[in-house]
């Protein structure tokens, strides 16, 4: 497919074709629809889950208001790549411009980082409030909050600009034709025909040093939380404590085991068809997208009590034929 007349003066592409699945390029179509449907629930299950934040005053406390902000960078996270994925699988022209490509590149990376770094923030709320809970409402104010989260977003700016500058000073020649569904680096780095030795080393180094940091900082924080628990003598409030840190714990569990997974097959299976790497990038892309609200909405009390008020509010509003019912229904006070 190279040689559309897509090459610069310098002979370097400045537009690909993303061919999504390149092993389905004749049935891709028939993928349209679990992806479709699996964008949609993404999009109602996070979206519902913030709205009962939202929407309830009691729960506009710093560990939902989190909750419902790491919620939204999931719905960002899914938006930056499904639509782009269905486009892909809907035509054979699926064309995008170099800046584009560099564009979206830069906000998958930004966002999967930004969402580890609201982690470590959560980490932190749940240690203030379990560790010194009577100094929680002077220590973890707005003010806190706002500058840890203005923090979050300059790391992850941070972390991720070297690599998408490195990629932007890399001459595209060998192929105008992306073997993925997005602009990954390494799909894209495959295309170049020059050295890309130091794009390789700096991108490994930062998302090494980056989990690793993630992990002691979890780690650390998540040890002298299940510490000072154990420590609490009331068994209920031990077993609330515990079971906050349990969902934080399964939320970052499904985020970093998903991540870690892709880039170890994607390093040691490289026998494997770029439909399976393309597939394994997909899972630890959406799979945290679609977990993290089931887990908060099941696990936390408060957010299940209200999701609960929200649907039997709803199914009250449905009209019913039966008159009996009605009457009865009149009779309960307000």
């Amino acid at each position: 497919m190279p040689g559309w007349g897509n090459g610069s003066s310098n002979g370097s592409y400045s537009s690909f074709l993303l061919v999504g699945f390149p092993g389905m390029r004749e049935s891709r179509i028939l993928l349209v629809l679990p992806f479709l449907s699996l964008y949609l629930v993404i999009l109602s299950a996070n979206a519902l889950v913030i709205y009962t934040v939202v929407a309830q005053r009691s729960l506009h406390q710093p560990m939902y208001l989190l909750i419902a902000l790491l919620l939204a960078v999931n719905i960002c996270a899914a938006t930056t790549v499904v639509p782009a994925m269905l486009f892909s699988f809907s035509t054979r022209f699926n064309r995008i411009s170099l800046a584009r490509c560099l564009l979206q590149m830069f906000c998958i990376y930004f966002l999967i980082v930004f969402d580890c770094n609201i982690l470590l923030v959560m980490a932190l709320d749940r240690y203030v409030a379990i560790c010194y809970p009577l100094r929680y409402p002077e220590i973890v104010t707005g003010h806190l909050l706002a500058g840890l989260l203005g923090a979050a977003t300059v790391r992850s700016t941070c972390i991720v600009a070297p690599v998408v500058g490195l990629a932007s000073r890399v001459r595209f020649c060998r192929s105008d034709v992306i073997h993925h569904f997005a602009c990954e680096h390494m799909a894209l780095m495959k295309l170049s025909c020059g050295d890309i030795s130091l794009n390789k080393t700096v991108g490994l180094t930062v998302r090494i040093f980056n989990r690793v940091l993630d992990m002691l900082l979890l780690g650390a924080s998540y040890s002298r939380i299940i510490h000072a628990a154990f420590r609490i003598s009331s068994g209920g409030a031990r077993s609330k404590a515990l079971n906050t840190c349990g969902s934080h714990l399964l939320v970052i569990f499904t985020v970093y085991s998903s991540t870690m997974s892709s880039s170890i097959v994607y390093r040691v299976a490289r026998t494997a068809s770029q439909d399976v790497h393309n597939l394994l990038s997909a899972f630890y892309l959406l799979l945290p997208c679609l977990l993290n609200p089931i887990i908060y909405g099941a696990r936390t009390k408060e957010i299940r009590q209200h999701l609960a008020t929200l649907f039997q509010w709803t199914s009250q509003q449905v009209p019913t034929k039966n008159p009996q019912s009605l009457s009865s229904h009149r009779e309960i006070p307000c």
